[in-house]
């Protein structure tokens, strides 16, 4: 019985994992360090590049603008397609709409 019970809760957690895993971020108001925990690929200096280059040029209007940051090229976008949003990111249990529209929530 235990034996079941276990992998039951393993199933659970292997099934839950993605849903934690995706951590949504907005990049045109995160700060680098939040940048840094939430981008797979991204440590802190590329972060604090993405902030530089925001201020400096303004919000990003798309996912594809990251490319204009050094350090950033495909693999890393591709990575975080699904975790980078503009403008606050929904609601936890809230319908999800495209991730990468311009609107505000």
């Amino acid at each position: 019985m235990k034996f079941i019970v276990r992998i039951f809760l393993l199933a659970a957690l292997a099934l839950a994992w993605p849903a934690l895993a995706a951590t949504q971020v907005d990049i045109n108001t995160a700060d680098a360090k939040t940048l840094a925990q939430s981008l797979d690929g991204v440590g802190l200096v590329k972060a604090e590049a993405i902030v530089a280059y925001r201020e400096t040029h303004g919000p990003f209007r798309s996912i594809e603008d990251l490319a204009r940051v050094k350090g950033i090229g495909p693999r890393i976008i591709e990575a975080n397609r699904d975790a980078i949003v503009f403008g606050k990111p929904p609601a936890a249990g809230a319908p999800r709409s495209s991730s990468h529209s311009l609107a505000t929530w």
